[in-house]
């Protein structure tokens, strides 16, 4: 077998042997066994390899490995994350499913939100001029789906965001989005800490036994100086084990940053919102938001969970009324007429017998870097994108030629 090289693909024929006592090896599938080659094909003969997968992986250059990711996927340590990812994914659905979820999927062509981040826009060929955005996230949509009367849904959402980038956060991330009509914060915590526990155990994870517990945004800043934070031992990190706790009682609307290009274009009154203008204020606020009051006292029904420093999931009771909505743009500075244009269809859906609903977004990918114990979103994703937005293997961004730029009305200045 002198022709062949590494990661050749062959057929083999020949006699399938036990081996012996001595030379068994339980850690690989086939090894008890081994085959007594009669004659073999070469399927395809692989030439030098660009980069090697014998190890790990991390001493080799990041550009380097996702130019060649098809390759980089196969090591061990890759074929492993994959795997957790699909048998993950898989375990959540099962207990969302036992639980009567319907999953749904939402437009990826859709219109510009104010969530938070800039858009990815799309232009349109039939309607020259006019842009399609791709989803920050389906927020819109899905509570669209409770005033249809849907009360469960869940969706492994894929969100577009153009942000920073940074080993945490990418362009482009996969969201595990539930919501429900008729439910209360309480309700909809004993369900993602049932999830949680669940799907985690059903993959080998490690998780810190007993509730959640609950910090207000007030008692979290005096304790840990930050909404995020581990509560692990040095043991407990050793040991792989995930630690959560829930973030509550956020205030609603914070001043302006003025070096985020994406608040200051949101804010038309120096406030914006802390998390997304959906969510619902607390009950003994909703005078204050309706009357546009003590702005900064505003406190609003979003909760964070967070599991050893990072932010893994976030959700709120949503607005369901139009009024409610409507003064949350109110407080941002937009005139009626305004508000209409960029929400009207969910004041109008919200005038037309709205349940009340909420619920809460996994970012997916982090919780599958935390189970894999890797330091890096992008060893948890097939393709991810390279420190500086290229896409793994496919050389994008890219220019398009001015065919397809005419074709859609568009012109590229130098």
């Amino acid at each position: 077998m002198g022709e062949l090289t590494t990661e050749s693909v062959i057929e083999i024929t020949g006699i399938v042997k036990k081996r012996p006592e001595r030379m068994i090896n339980p850690h690989i599938p086939t090894g008890t066994i081994e085959i007594d080659v009669q004659e073999y094909t070469i399927l395809n003969k692989a030439k030098e390899l660009p980069i090697q997968i014998d190890t790990d992986g991390r001493e080799i250059n990041e550009e380097v490995r996702l130019k060649y990711r098809y390759i980089d996927l196969r090591r061990e340590r890759m074929q492993k994350n994959v795997k957790l990812r699909s048998q993950f994914m898989h375990a959540l659905r099962e207990v969302l499913y036992a639980k009567e979820f319907v999953e749904i999927e939402t437009p990826i062509l859709t219109k510009a939100t104010k969530e938070g981040s800039r858009d990815f826009l799309v232009p349109s060929r039939f309607q020259p001029g006019k842009f399609y955005a791709l989803p920050q996230s389906p927020q819109q949509y899905k509570q669209l789906l409770m005033s249809a009367g849907v009360e469960k849904y869940f969706q492994f959402a894929r969100c577009i965001r153009d942000e920073d980038l940074r080993a945490d956060r990418g362009f482009e991330h996969t969201q595990l989005d539930l919501e429900m009509s008729f439910v209360t914060q309480d309700k909809i915590m004993q369900l993602v800490e049932e999830l949680a526990k669940s799907a985690i155990q059903k993959v080998g994870g490690k998780i810190r036994e007993g509730a959640f517990p609950v910090f207000t945004y007030h008692q979290a800043m005096e304790q840990f100086g930050a909404d995020k934070f581990d509560l692990r031992t040095e043991e407990e990190k050793a040991k792989g084990i995930l630690a959560f706790a829930w973030v509550t009682k956020f205030p609603f609307f914070k001043k302006v940053d003025k070096k985020d290009a994406a608040e200051v274009r949101d804010s038309k009154s120096g406030w914006t919102f802390t998390h997304n203008p959906f969510s619902m204020p607390v009950q003994e606020h909703i005078d204050l938001l309706l009357k546009g009051e003590r702005i900064d006292e505003i406190l609003t029904t979003q909760y964070d969970l967070v599991c050893n420093g990072y932010e893994v999931a976030g959700g709120s009771i949503r607005a369901h009324k139009p009024e409610i909505l409507k003064a949350t743009f109110n407080i941002m500075g937009y005139a009626d007429e305004e508000i209409q244009q960029s929400v009207g269809h969910m004041l109008e859906a919200f005038s037309l017998g709205t349940p009340p609903h909420g619920g809460i977004a996994w970012g997916f990918d982090r919780w599958i870097m935390l189970l894999a114990q890797e330091e890096s979103m992008k060893e948890v994703v097939p393709f991810p994108m390279t420190s500086t937005g290229r896409t793994a293997v496919m050389d994008a961004p890219s220019f398009v030629s001015p065919e397809q730029l005419h074709e859609v009305g568009l012109a590229v200045k130098k």
